[in-house]
This record gives structure tokens, C-alpha cells and sequence, in this order.
């Protein structure tokens, strides 16, 4: 079982507090239905090896270590291996390096130069495992919580968390739906990755609004492409063989679908092609990856023909 009394005692006294009290209710009936692979993931998480991390650094990077045998650190290997595939990193667990297929540390540096996270109360809306979350909290962070409803990427959280069990951080298998709507709570919301997945973009900024209090921040990092303020490409099928890909904006189209629901003090903070350093298969993500998903003769195009990724950051005020 999950405990969530934690979560219930920190939101007490906060806009949030009438929602903490129900998620125990709430992961319970969801852990009740489970997944196919839960069990065996859970095995996984047993067999992490008690260890007490003496360094901590969620400043430069995720990196626990402390003073500990060859035979804990196969342990601990192996134990992550079984949480395999890792999207999101990278993480150094006690001498065992997490190569993630996302160099995700990349894309935190380009944004987190245009953020003050100090004291926030912030929701990571598809927090995936929960690597963006954890530094949040090395960026002064009050408190972060992160919903997926990915049960994989729940499990690999709650490995890392079983090191950092102290830290105000937490993750909910649930999807943006499964919230109540008008939250009003929280300082600031990110949707990274997330935005072009939404077949009805406007909704999902009209919900990441709702989870924000007045004067709060959203931070949206989505897949764009070049053009004007009336350029939007919508797949015929797939994009870098993704189906469910269905809005990706221009810069300026982006930006007016933010005024269009409500937000001001709008602006772009970065824009990035996604290379294939960034992003690739590794041995803890054995699966096609970026290279396999573009134009093996032009690698300014999808494999559809289509533009190949380029990744924009905005910020903008509620």
C-alpha cells in the first residue's frame, strides 16, 4: 500500500486540501485494478538493496551515492534493469548509472534558467517516472506533485523514492482527467511532452489553467514546427511513427491558442531541434528510438516525410 497521509498533512490549510483527502480512496481503488505487469515490477522494487543515501544532488543532476560493496551495487543494477524500459534520465544510483533514452537533463538545463521554482507548490501534469520532478525540488521547490497514469513509470518513481522517502514529492497514477476540475492550487503546472498527445488542445490548456491559482505559471513544452501564427500541421496518420500525435503549431500559433484561453505574459523561452544525442536507445531502452523514426536519407525529415522534431518551451501567466 501507498501511504498518501504525508501528501493529506502537507496540503492541510491549502486550496488543495478537500482534494488530498480523497487520493487515498482514489489510489487504492486504482492500485485495486492494477496492470498485467505490476506484480513483477514490485518484485523489482523488492529487490532494491537498503541502502541510506550520505550524498544527495538534485542540483546538477539525480545522483544518490554512499559508501557501498560491488554486491550492492549488482544488486541495485539488477533491480533497476527489472524496471526496464527507462524513457526519462538519466539517474546515478549508488555507482550504477541509469543511461535513460531521453537525456532529459538537457532539456532541464535550456528551461530551468527561465524558472523560479523556489517555495512553489507545482503539478507536473504527464510526469512520466518522475525525473523532472525530482529536480524541481533541487530548484527550490516547495512540493511537487506528479500525475501518469503509466504504471510503469509509477514503479521506477517509487524506486527512487524509496532513497529520498523525506522529500516532498509525490506521484499519482492518474491522468489530468481523473483530477477535479477548477483546483486552483498550485503555483505552477508544467505539461511537458505531453500537449501534442491532446485531441483537443484548447481543453488541455483550459485544464492545466483550472489546476493553477490567479497569478500562476504554466510552463508547456510541446512538439512545433516552423511557420506564422496560422500554421499547424495535424498527421494524416502517424509522426515519427507516433499515432497519436494530432497538433503540432507553429511558435505563434501556440502562443495565440495560450491568449485564447485565458493566459497573459505569454513567451517562448526555447526552441530546440531534437537530436540524436538527446534522444536514442540504450541497454536500459532496447526499443526503437529517434534515429529509427526519421528519414534515413534526410534527417531534417520524419520517416513520414513530415518535419522532423523540433521542440519549443513556453511560459505563460494565469
Amino acid at each position: 500500500m501507498i501511504d498518501l497521509s504525508s501528501l493529506a498533512r502537507r496540503l492541510a490549510g491549502t486550496p488543495l486540501a478537500a482534494w488530498s483527502r480523497g487520493l487515498q480512496a482514489q489510489l487504492d481503488a486504482k492500485l485495486e485494478k492494477g496492470h498485467g505487469d505490476l506484480d513483477r515490477w514490485r518484485g523489482a522494487l523488492h529487490a532494491l538493496p537498503a541502502l541510506q543515501p550520505s550524498e544527495i544532488d538534485l542540483v546538477n543532476g539525480l545522483r544518490l551515492d554512499c559508501d557501498c560493496d560491488d554486491a550492492s551495487r549488482v544488486q541495485m543494477r539488477q533491480a533497476l534493469m527489472g524496471l526496464s524500459p527507462w524513457r526519462k534520465g538519466p539517474f546515478d544510483l549508488f555507482g550504477v548509472h541509469v543511461d535513460t533514452e531521453w537525456r532529459s537533463d538537457w532539456k532541464w538545463a535550456r528551461v530551468a534558467p527561465h524558472l523560479d521554482l523556489k517555495g512553489k507548490r507545482v503539478l507536473d501534469v504527464g510526469c512520466g517516472n518522475g525525473y523532472y520532478q525530482w529536480r524541481m525540488l533541487g530548484a527550490g521547490a516547495d512540493m511537487v506533485i506528479g500525475v501518469d497514469p503509466n504504471w510503469l513509470f509509477f514503479c521506477q518513481f517509487q524506486a527512487v523514492q524509496r532513497y529520498l522517502p523525506d522529500l516532498p514529492a509525490w506521484h499519482l497514477p492518474f491522468a489530468l482527467e481523473d483530477l477535479p476540475a477548477s483546483l486552483e492550487g498550485f503555483d505552477t503546472v508544467f505539461s511537458m511532452g505531453v500537449f501534442y498527445h491532446r485531441r483537443s488542445p484548447l481543453e488541455h490548456l483550459l485544464a492545466l489553467k483550472d489546476c493553477l491559482v490567479k497569478g500562476g505559471e504554466l510552463v508547456l513544452e510541446t512538439l512545433v514546427i516552423e511557420g506564422d501564427a496560422q500554421q499547424v500541421l495535424v498527421p494524416e496518420d502517424r509522426y515519427a511513427q507516433m499515432r497519436n500525435v494530432w497538433f503540432l503549431p507553429s511558435v505563434p500559433a501556440l502562443e495565440r491558442w495560450l491568449r485564447r484561453a485565458g493566459f497573459s505574459d505569454v513567451r517562448c523561452v526555447d526552441v530546440s531541434v531534437t537530436s540524436l544525442e538527446e534522444q536514442r536507445s540504450t541497454e536500459w531502452m532496447r526499443y526503437q528510438s529517434l534515429s529509427d523514426f526519421l528519414d534515413p536519407s534526410d534527417s531534417g525529415k520524419t520517416i513520414e516525410g513530415l518535419p522532423a522534431p523540433r521542440r519549443a518551451t513556453l511560459v505563460a501567466r494565469k
